[in-house]
């Protein structure tokens, strides 16, 4: 239902004190190529964010799976505790530590610099996104690894297959589903985030997060704010898409180059 009424609204105009009036016209989808700039941010962004978390996500899962041992669970719920915690609360604990009091003064003090600027860069925000995302690759991956055959990887070693090559050709392969899911879960609310951009990035970043926000709760203007958002769908609906479809085309040839 509510994405009904943002494709409805979406068709419509603003009202003279602001928010929808009724009416049909195509305007408002128009008037999104003019702020093209906010849309391919935030496409750099959402791949560079999941990219990172499936380089990291990746051997963390792996270690928990094949060498944790009894500290396994300890080291699953030390993942899980974070989330106990409001998820602006972290942020927020972000935007201290990356701040002139913390992360960035210490720089200062250690190489005699002026100004060292974390917060307001897009490593600022992506550091905060990446943290905040990173829990949601991890759990996929590792369920996926933990459920393994593991005479699988033992049949390699038997043919002569060092621990790279097994993990490259028969672990991470067979992982792949993990790696699918994970990305999906952090890729598409990436796509919409608003609050991480918000606080770590200062106004210096504007994302389509920023853009909605303007739009909706400042401007008033919801047609405009809806067509922007039917847009974002449209472009995460093109990216995920073609990434299924790479993804299962690289599985195809792999079990015709196995056959």
């Amino acid at each position: 239902m509510p994405l009904s009424i943002t494709v409805v609204f979406s068709f419509g105009t603003r009202a003279p004190a602001g928010g929808y009036e009724p009416a049909f016209q195509i305007g408002n989808y128009l008037k999104v190529a003019d702020r093209l700039l906010p849309i391919q941010a935030t496409l750099q962004l959402a791949v560079m964010g999941t990219a990172l978390c499936v380089l990291l996500a990746i051997p963390l899962a792996y270690f928990l799976a094949t060498r944790a041992g009894r500290w396994k669970s300890l080291l699953i719920i030390l993942i899980i505790v974070p989330f106990w915690t409001s998820f602006l609360i972290r942020t927020y604990a972000w935007r201290t530590i990356l701040g002139s009091d913390g992360l960035a003064g210490s720089l200062e003090n250690l190489l005699g610099a002026e100004d060292i600027t974390i917060l307001g860069t897009t490593w600022a925000i992506l550091l905060g996104l990446v943290y905040n995302y990173l829990p949601l690759m991890i759990f996929p991956v590792y369920v996926s690894m933990e459920r393994l055959d593991r005479s699988l990887s033992e049949a390699s070693k038997d043919l002569y297959a060092g621990r790279w090559r097994t993990f490259s050709q028969v672990t991470l392969p067979l992982a792949a589903p993990g790696v699918v899911t994970g990305s999906l879960l952090v890729f598409i609310p990436l796509m919409g985030e608003y609050v991480v951009p918000a606080m770590l990035g200062r106004g210096q970043v504007f994302l389509i997060g920023n853009v909605l926000y303007l739009d909706f709760l400042d401007a008033r203007n919801w047609p405009q704010g809806s067509a922007m958002a039917m847009v974002l769908i449209l472009v995460m609906l093109v990216a995920v898409s073609a990434y299924l479809w790479l993804t299962s085309r690289g599985r195809v040839q792999r079990d015709v180059s196995v056959l």
